[in-house]
């Protein structure tokens, strides 16, 4: 095959900076196949010492041809520089015309082994070397933790543990990443598996024992190695754990359950938005009665129970429905069925497609109760936010006071679900780089709900704020709801046990538990408030491929409030 263009390099396709000097131009260039993904393919130029300037690879756009593994090829095509949204960062790659292929077997290619002393801390730094490297075949060597939990798309995360050093942040007993205010940011390596033949299910904890390699390549926002061969790990068995607080006089007990979008109906596929990720069978799947184990048997039969992500009775299908006793209901019964116990309900219905969340899914907040153990106050039942543009188009925090029969002590509790964090900014982008546009609004979000918890507790009743933050401790929203002596009970807890979310591999704490002056450990006696995490959840994995059969994305919270 006879080409009239010259063949340029790989490296001056790449260019020095994010976009490329050729882009929008026909050219051909050569490389040996390091990696193929459903979409395209990797080249790389071979024999060629990687100098730390620029990146020697390259992904090859082409649906309908995909070489071998190992092919050396000519290949001619129009190189672009693919932008997938206005802030993300500019992927130089080739829209495939056509190939010469050189050689079935080349090699020459080695790659670039990823450890602790090859990647810089410092983000900015660690975006210009990854940038340098991108679409380049790199390694990691057996021996490393994994961080995060398996999931349905074949990705893992991993830590890169130094042998003769400690990472540079806290470690929890079994390997997990915990996050803090000066590493939050921080990229762990991961990689996807392209063939789920090749994923297996693990938990944290789980140790790598061979070596994986494959192309960088830069997806949803962040580097990932997209790998095509099997691996070995050593598994991690990971425990549910249980709460010793138990409910009893002069006291309450509150759980927080965020219940990941919970309906009780199998969704019509003509009837949502998007069918590929809007159709569930939470019964069927098992989730409401994994959850009410949670309730029943990890925390003890709550006295109250604040929910987050209750979905209406037709789940994610767009109707006028916006009423979810259906989705109590089973609930309840299966917590009945596990304990004989018999919970009871309360929440205020958002006004239709007015909360935000999964389109059709009329999102809430709300309580179960045990009326054994309180009585609710009915008349102080109501949401915040309502005319606040914080809230527009976000869940509203659920207000309600609880009083336990025994003594008659009344508790306030604000039950919240705080603006979503999936706006970020990736630490990648080339405008405004981790930039959180949501924090604004969580800012103002927290004062709305301070100011409710001090009417409360100007009226001398307690009060306790819990839910999904979406934000850290050290957060300006925490430090918002934890002035005028409120105290986050989260901070009472080992910095190895504050976690209830994993994030890309980074174990974080985004549900807390807020307690008014009275109960803070400023107060006369720092035992009327205890507080645990029930960790597990967390850090088990799914089957790679199939459907997610998980509860819930968090780990459970309990407080016990003596009053």
């Amino acid at each position: 095959m006879r080409y009239a263009v010259p063949i340029t390099p790989i490296r001056e396709l790449q260019g020095e900076g994010l976009k490329s000097p050729f882009a929008d131009q026909e050219v051909i260039t050569h490389g040996v196949v390091t990696g193929l993904v459903r979409r395209g393919f990797f080249l790389q130029t071979p024999n060629k010492p990687w100098d730390g300037r620029g990146s020697d690879a390259i992904f090859v756009y082409s649906r309908e041809w995909l070489p071998n593994k190992g092919a050396e090829l000519l290949v001619k095509g129009i190189c672009t520089d693919y932008i997938k949204h206005e802030t993300a960062k500019p992927i130089t790659q080739l829209q495939f015309e056509s190939a010469e292929v050189k050689n079935t077997d080349a090699s020459g290619v080695e790659p670039i082994v990823l450890t602790n002393d090859f990647l810089p801390s410092e983000v900015s730094e660690l975006a210009i070397l990854l940038n340098s490297l991108e679409g380049m075949l790199v390694a990691i060597e057996p021996g490393q933790t994994f961080v995060a939990p398996s999931n349905k798309y074949g990705d893992y995360v991993l830590a890169l543990d130094h042998p003769e050093k400690d990472i540079s942040a806290p470690r929890t007993d079994i390997g997990g990443f915990i996050g803090d205010e000066h590493n939050h940011l921080r990229w762990l390596p991961g990689f996807r598996v392209t063939n789920y033949n090749h994923a297996q299910r693990l938990n944290v904890g789980a140790r790598l024992t061979s070596g994986i390699q494959g192309p960088l390549n830069y997806r949803v926002d962040s580097y990932q190695i997209s790998v095509s061969d099997p691996f070995e790990l050593e598994e991690n068995y990971v425990s549910l754990t249980k709460s010793s607080l138990f409910p009893e006089e002069s006291t309450l007990t509150v759980m927080t359950l965020n219940c990941f979008n919970l309906d009780p109906n199998v969704e019509a596929p003509v009837r949502v938005k998007n069918p590929r990720q809007d159709v569930d069978d939470d019964w069927g799947e098992g989730r409401f009665h994994t959850l009410a184990q949670a309730v029943a048997l990890q925390a003890n039969l709550p006295d109250i129970v604040a929910l987050q992500e209750i979905q209406d009775n037709d789940g994610a299908e767009l109707s006028d429905e916006v009423d979810a006793d259906e989705t109590y209901r089973l609930l309840i019964l299966t917590i009945k069925q596990l304990s004989g116990v018999e919970y009871q309900w309360i929440d205020v219905p958002p006004e239709l497609n007015a909360d935000g969340g999964q389109p059709g899914g009329n999102i809430r907040n709300g309580f179960l109760y045990n009326p054994e153990r309180v009585d609710v106050d009915r008349d102080s039942l109501h949401v915040v936010g309502k005319g606040n543009w914080a809230f527009d188009d976000s869940r509203k925090p659920l207000v309600c006071d609880f009083i336990e029969k025994a003594s008659q002590k009344r508790l306030t509790v604000i039950n919240v679900h705080l603006a979503s964090k999936r706006h970020q900014e990736s630490i990648f982008a080339s405008v405004d780089a981790g930039l959180d546009g949501k924090l604004g609004v969580r800012i103002e979000q927290a004062h709305s709900i301070h100011q409710a918890a001090r009417k409360a507790y100007s009226k001398g009743t307690s009060y306790y704020i819990t839910g999904d933050f979406n934000d850290a401790e050290f957060s300006k929203p925490l430090a918002v709801l934890t002035s005028d002596g409120a105290e986050n009970l989260v901070m009472r807890l080992k910095d190895t046990e504050r976690y209830d979310y994993n994030h890309r591999g980074k174990l974080q704490v985004l549900m807390h538990g807020v307690v008014s002056p009275d109960l803070s450990a400023n107060s006369s006696t720092n035992a009327r408030a205890e507080y645990e995490i029930i960790h597990g959840n967390e850090l088990i994995g799914v089957i790679p491929g199939e459907q997610s059969d998980k509860p819930s994305d968090h780990a459970y919270v309990i407080a016990k409030l003596h009053l």
